[in-house]
C-alpha cells in the first residue's frame, strides 16, 4: 500500500543529491497534478537560493500585511463618504452598493478574504438573476 501519489524525482544541477536522511527534501504539487520533489546536499547553492527566496518573499508579504491592515481603515472610510455623496437612483448606484458592502465584509475579517459564496450572495443581493433563485440549502 503507498502512502500517496507517487512522486515525479527532478535531479538539482547544482548538488545531484540522492534522498538520504542528512539531504533536504523539496516538493511541491504541480499545476498539471502530480508531485515534483528535488533533494539537495546541505550545502547546495540552489537550496541555500531557495531558502533567501522563501524568506525574503515571507518578510515582504509581512510587511504588507501590516501596511495594508494600518491603511484599510481610512481608505474604507473614504469609500463609504464617496458613495454617501453620490446622488441616490443612479445607474451606477447597484455597483456602489455592492462595492460598498464587499469590502464591509472584507473590513470585518481582515484576517483572511471574503469567501466565494459570500461575494455570491452580496452580487446576487445587488444585481439579482433573472432566473429562479440558486441559494443553497441551509
Amino acid at each position: 500500500m503507498t502512502n500517496g501519489p507517487e512522486a515525479e524525482c527532478v535531479d538539482c544541477t547544482d548538488c545531484f543529491a540522492l534522498p538520504r536522511p542528512e539531504n533536504t527534501r523539496i516538493a511541491f504539487v504541480k499545476s498539471s497534478g502530480g508531485i515534483s520533489e528535488t533533494w539537495h546536499l546541505p550545502d547546495c547553492p540552489h537550496l541555500a537560493i531557495m531558502k533567501i527566496s522563501f524568506a525574503e518573499g515571507s518578510r515582504r508579504v509581512r510587511q504588507q500585511g501590516e501596511w495594508a491592515r494600518g491603511v484599510f481603515p481610512a481608505v474604507h472610510e473614504r469609500l463609504k463618504q464617496a458613495v454617501a455623496a453620490m446622488p441616490s437612483g443612479t445607474e451606477s448606484q447597484p455597483f456602489a452598493d455592492a462595492l460598498t458592502e464587499l469590502v464591509q465584509a472584507q473590513a470585518d475579517d481582515t484576517t483572511g478574504f471574503v469567501v466565494l459564496h459570500r461575494w455570491v450572495e452580496i452580487l446576487e443581493r445587488h444585481f439579482p438573476p433573472e432566473l429562479p433563485d440558486h441559494h443553497p440549502p441551509g
